[in-house]
């Protein structure tokens, strides 16, 4: 099945100086995980979750291990990721994340 890989600007929530958006890379990979996506920051590890936490996460707050997503206002969203280094906030364009879902339900893997 196709990987979808797709390109997206969102912004680091920071106390410092707004950096403006950053490119951020959205993964779907169904023969690795159907159930996973991925998302890579720039200069930071790719972060695996499940590919329903985002989905849940963009109509009302939800958590799982170190990965929170809540709807932000009626047009953006939030993915709070947490680790040893710290917090990384990132705050997308709902409809982006929403184009992306869209494109892995239609690269699932067919069940026989």
């Amino acid at each position: 099945m196709p990987v979808v890989e797709q390109y997206a600007r969102a912004h680091i929530v920071t106390d410092e100086e707004d950096p403006g958006a950053v490119p951020v890379v959205l993964r779907y990979d169904p023969d690795s995980d159907p159930r996973a996506i991925r998302v890579r920051l720039p200069g930071e590890p790719e972060w695996t979750f499940s590919r329903a936490l985002l989905e849940r996460g963009l109509r009302a707050p939800v958590e799982s291990g170190d990965v929170r997503v809540w709807p932000c206002g009626r047009v953006q969203a939030v993915v709070e990721l947490h680790s040893d280094n710290g917090v990384e906030v990132v705050q997308f364009e709902t409809r982006t994340l929403l184009r992306f879902l869209r494109r892995t339900y239609t690269a699932e893997p067919v069940r026989t």
